[in-house]
C-alpha cells in the first residue's frame, strides 16, 4: 500500500570507539551489523528517501514492508563500517551531510568526530547510498535569519551538485529542528522532501517536508530495535524524548520572540 506507515531508522555514527560528543548517538559495528541483519529476517525492503516520498506524492506502490536507513552528518564510519554491511544485503540508504563538516576544501572544522572526505561519499553514492543534505555548518535551521537560512541550504545544495554531479532531492533538519519558515525555505530552495525527528513512524499525512524518524542510539538493543521497525511500543520508548522536546520547544520560541523584539528596536 502506498499510504502505509513506514520506519525511517535515523542513525549517526557507526564506530568501534566514538568520542564522547558522539556516543550516545553512536552504533557499534556489530550492532549495526546485527541490525542490518534483523531487517532482512523481517522481510524488509529499504527504499531511499527519495523514492519513499516520489512514491507518496504520485500514489504509486511501495514495496511490501519497507523501511528507510539514514545517516545524519557524514560521520567516516559510515563508509568504513556500514557500506559494506549495507553490500552485504544489497540495502539502499540515504545519507545527509552537513558540508562545511566533511574532510576536504570546504571544512570549516565543526565536525565532531572523524568525517567521511568527498572520495568517500562519492563510493557511497556508487553504493546506492542517496546523498541529501544537511545544512552546511549544522546550525539549529529555525533560531537563523531569513538570509543565513537560505545560504546554509544553498552552500549545502551547491557543494553536494559540484562534488557529486547531482543535486541533492532530499533534505533533513540538524538537530531536527524546523518551523513553517524553514520548511518553506527547504521547498523553495529545490529539496523536494525533508526528514524531522519526531520518533514515530513517517506517514503520507505527515507532508512531504516534516516525515518523522526513529532514533537508534548505542544502547538500542534486539527487540527494542525489532519494536521500533514494528512501530510497536515507540510512545513508551521515547515518552521522556518528547517531554525535553516539548519543554525545549518553549524555550526556543520565547528566544525567536525576543530576537524579533530586539530586532524591531535596532
Amino acid at each position: 500500500m502506498s499510504g502505509q506507515a513506514v520506519p525511517i531508522l535515523m542513525y549517526h555514527s557507526v564506530a568501534t570507539a566514538p568520542n564522547e560528543a558522539t556516543r550516545a548517538l553512536s552504533v557499534a559495528p556489530e550492532a549495526f551489523t546485527e541490525q542490518m541483519a534483523q531487517l532482512a529476517d523481517l522481510g524488509r525492503t529499504p527504499v531511499t528517501t527519495a523514492e519513499l516520498a516520489r512514491c507518496w506524492r504520485r500514489g504509486d506502490a511501495l514495496p511490501e514492508r519497507p523501511v528507510l536507513i539514514t545517516f545524519d552528518d557524514g560521520y567516516e564510519g559510515v563508509h568504513r563500517h556500514a557500506l559494506p554491511v549495507l553490500a552485504k544485503h544489497g540495502f539502499v540508504s540515504t545519507l545527509f551531510v552537513s558540508t562545511g563538516w566533511l574532510r576536504g576544501a570546504h571544512d570549516t572544522g565543526g565536525g565532531l568526530d572523524t568525517m567521511l572526505d568527498w572520495d568517500q561519499v562519492r563510493d557511497l553514492a556508487g553504493g546506492g547510498v542517496e546523498i541529501g543534505g544537511h545544512s552546511h555548518t549544522h546550525p539549529q535551521l529555525d533560531q537563523l535569519d531569513d538570509d543565513t537560512l537560505r545560504f546554509e541550504l544553498l552552500r549545502c545544495k551547491e557543494i553536494v551538485t559540484d562534488e557529486l554531479g547531482a543535486a541533492p532531492v532530499s533534505f533533513a533538519y540538524p538537530y531536527g529542528y524546523s518551523s513553517r519558515r524553514v520548511r518553506r525555505t527547504v521547498r523553495e530552495t529545490g529539496y523536494r522532501q525533508s526528514l524531522a525527528v519526531g520518533n514515530g513512524l513517517a506517514r503520507p499525512g505527515q507532508g512531504p517536508y516534516a516525515l518523522q524518524r526513529v532514533t537508534v542510539r548505542r544502547n538500542t538493543g534486539a527487540e527494542e530495535f525489532e519494536r521500533l521497525v514494528q512501530g510497536r511500543a515507540i510512545a513508551r520508548n521515547f515518552a521522556r524524548d518528547r517531554a525535553l522536546t516539548k519543554g525545549y520547544a518553549v524555550v526556543r520560541r520565547a528566544r525567536q520572540v525576543r530576537r524579533k523584539a530586539i530586532g524591531s528596536r535596532v
